[in-house]
């Protein structure tokens, strides 16, 4: 995981950018379901007057409404008011403290007055009244018309049940107070609509400024979340090539090309869309989760647990699909490497395939493959489809049973319209954060497995590496490659394929190998540029032992030629130039002339601009060979390695080739590895390797007289004229 992670360092910036603008998003995003519970409770249901403290109070009514505050209450009343044109007018230098002293004191007088106004005009009554002041038509009657001493007179009484309705009054007492704020601005002759449509358009204007923020927040952070996971995917995928560009044949005995393949592409798919979502999410959801929790609580309405069981459900539903779907996750990506295995094998064996008529085999082969992962995809597919209906029904399930409790909760009085819209919102953030979070648990699972594959490349050891202190070659001597007792055995091999193996190969020589099939004649030579290490034993090259210097260094003294010449897309100058920064065309020229390889590029129009396919697809087995040999004397290297480089050549191009390269090589060590005699007749040093050991060593003459391997291969490939 931290060999992952390391690549997002140079994000950090972008994820920064990200982190804020999401931030703004959920934070505007929490502020909306509040302006809709203002709307509708301020707006609509009163009026749009935000305040329970008259802001103008008729004359008269004032008046009385001061018989019904204590003595202290009534003096602040009178001194936070100021008398015009037969209305009290609230002051506009009192103190917040005072405001909410004289809010506190006139709140239940308002309350009150508000219930008997209503009443009085009304058939059913909430009010009781002490049977002295009769109904509360009759009480109205008495509070709007009566004269003083009717007033006072009654006063105890009226005084008795303003009490007996505070201690009865529910949560409603405020918004009955505002209720009679309303009715005094209207008596006052105030617009009320004018009020209501100045609030209105004012948090509408509001409200739509949030919106806008919040599509211009997402917009932003959307930009930086892709931006962001395109570039770690892009970092991580050159991070992976670069490593796999470092393994050794070692590492590559333990991965085969296929989930090589599917690592870089498929599963930094999965890290990527894991990254991207995982980001975003990790931050929006907890601010919307917790921002909305805050609400909730804050708002006390008495529906928290509603929101708790919604969590518990979604939670269960999230932990049992991850615990089900991890091993099938795992499963699935083994298949997608099984599949790419299949079909390069079938794509790349294609001749073979066809000149045995095994189509339909290898048709079923994949079809076997392809079943089997779709299969798997099906069934997770399947399972976690599960998810979106359940949290679905969930949700609605849960909106069903806020309304059906809120409804009770209004009726009583003890929450408004408003108050329940937004509760609702608020409940739906929270769920839908936790659904976040289990959107995360659908790409978790395979993510994770990803993650692990992509991290066994990136943490796998290299065991082929520069030396912690590496040294210089000598200048003394160059291209003199000498084995002393070198002993080599593959990974987990049981026993050695190279034993005891001691030569030196000096400039302005040819060293020959050569040998049965599995004799080990290219296990050797691939232990010069350290594709393998020695298991025992040194190798030393100009004097320097090649584990002691860079492996730059060492192989850019080397012109290897494999024994599959290798090509790639491009043109004929491209690969002749592969291992040459700058090539001028001369030497260009020279080296394809050196190996027989100029007739048939200049024979195409094209010349050396001539396109080559993938591998090499569209030239002869020969023409690859050439063009890999001329790739390696155009790098003009102290050593020349040719691993059975002339197979795909006839015997006059062959001839031809190895006299050029003779004149050519003059002054470098040439190593050949060789099937026929013929190629290795003329060679200055010839070694014959039998079961991984030297059996045979010198020219071409002595080898007949002295070695009885080397003279079983003459005579089964020379005829005696040729022999002799």
């Amino acid at each position: 995981m931290k060999a992952i992670l390391k690549y997002a360092k140079k994000f950090l910036p972008l994820i920064v950018c990200m982190i804020f603008f999401i931030a703004v998003q959920a934070l505007a995003d929490l502020r909306l379901p509040r302006f809709t519970s203002d709307i509708v409770n301020i707006g609509i249901q009163q009026g749009g007057i935000t305040e329970s403290l008259p802001t103008h109070i008729r004359a008269d009514e004032a008046q009385r409404f001061m018989l019904l505050l204590d003595a202290d209450d009534a003096v602040l009343m009178q001194a936070s008011y100021f008398e015009q044109n037969g209305k009290y007018i609230l002051k506009e230098d009192i103190t917040d403290p005072q405001k909410a002293e004289l809010r506190a004191a006139m709140q239940v007088p308002q309350a009150f007055l508000y219930s008997l106004y209503s009443a009085a005009g009304s058939e059913e009554t909430v009010l009781e009244l002490p049977e002295a002041l009769g109904d509360a038509a009759a009480l109205n009657e008495l509070w709007q018309k009566g004269d003083e001493k009717s007033l006072q007179a009654a006063l105890p009484l009226i005084l008795q049940a303003m009490e007996d309705f505070a201690a009865s009054a529910d949560e409603s007492l405020e918004q009955s107070a505002i209720a009679y704020v309303q009715q005094e601005l209207v008596a006052c002759g105030e617009d009320i609509h004018a009020i209501r449509n100045a609030y209105m358009l004012k948090t509408g204007s509001q409200m739509l400024a949030f919106a806008l923020l919040i599509v211009v927040s997402a917009v932003c952070a959307n930009f930086c979340t892709t931006r962001l996971g395109a570039g770690f995917a892009r970092e991580l995928r050159s991070g992976v090539f670069r490593r796999v560009m470092h393994f050794s044949q070692k590492e590559f005995t333990g991965m085969s090309t296929a989930t090589l393949i599917t690592r870089s592409t498929n599963d930094i798919q999965q890290i990527q869309m894991l990254f991207t979502m995982s980001l975003r999410l990790m931050f929006f959801a907890p601010i919307m989760g917790f921002g909305s929790l805050v609400n909730v609580i804050d708002m006390n309405v008495g529906m928290t647990w509603v929101v708790a069981f919604a969590v518990f459900a979604i939670l269960t539903l999230m932990i049992s699909l991850l615990c089900i779907t991890m091993p099938k996750f795992k499963l699935m990506q083994r298949l997608i490497d099984r599949i790419n295995q299949v079909a390069r094998e079938a794509l790349s064996g294609l001749p073979v395939v066809r000149a045995f008529s095994r189509e339909e085999y290898e048709n079923k082969r994949f079809d076997e493959a392809n079943t089997n992962l779709l299969k798997t995809s099906l069934y997770l597919n399947r399972l976690m489809s599960i998810q979106h209906p359940v949290q679905t029904l969930i949700m609605n399930g849960i909106s069903v049973l806020i309304i059906w409790i809120g409804a009770d909760l209004i009726n009583n009085g003890a929450a408004q319209v408003g108050d329940l819209l937004a509760f609702i919102q608020y409940a739906m953030h929270i769920v839908i954060s936790f659904s976040f979070v289990s959107m995360l648990s659908i790409q978790l699972p395979r993510a994770i497995v990803s993650i692990k594959r992509v991290g066994e490349i990136l943490e796998m050891p290299i065991s082929i590496t520069d030396p912690a202190e590496p040294m210089s070659f000598s200048q003394e001597q160059k291209g003199v490659v000498e084995f002393r007792n070198v002993c080599f055995r593959y990974p987990n091999a049981e026993a050695d394929v190279l034993q005891n193996i001691s030569f030196v190969a000096r400039p302005g020589e040819t060293t020959a190998f050569i040998g049965s099939t599995g004799s080990g004649k290219s296990t050797l030579i691939t232990l010069i540029p350290r594709f393998f290490d020695v298991t025992s034993g040194e190798i030393l090259v100009n004097g320097m032992d090649i584990r002691k210097v860079k492996l730059s260094e060492l192989r850019s003294k080397i012109g290897f030629v494999p024994q599959k010449g290798q090509l790639f897309s491009g043109t004929i100058a491209s690969n002749i130039a592969y291992g040459i920064d700058e090539l001028d065309e001369a030497t260009m020229r020279k080296a394809a002339e050196v190996a027989q390889a100029a007739a048939f590029i200049e024979a195409d129009p094209n010349g050396y601009e001539r396109a080559i396919a993938q591998g090499g697809t569209n030239v002869s087995g020969g023409q690859r060979q050439r063009l890999s040999i001329a790739r390696a004397i155009a790098k003009n290297p102290e050593i020349y390695i040719f691993d059975d480089s002339f197979s795909a050549l006839d015997f006059k191009t062959d001839a031809a080739l190895r006299k050029a390269l003779f004149q050519h090589t003059a002054d470098a060590t040439v190593l050949i590895v060789a099937q026929r005699i013929s190629t290795v007749l003329r060679a200055d040093q010839i070694i014959v390797l039998d079961k991984g050991r030297i059996v045979g060593k010198g020219t071409h003459a002595e080898l007949l007289a002295s070695c009885d391997v080397y003279r079983q291969i003459a005579e089964s490939q020379l005829s005696k004229e040729e022999l002799n």
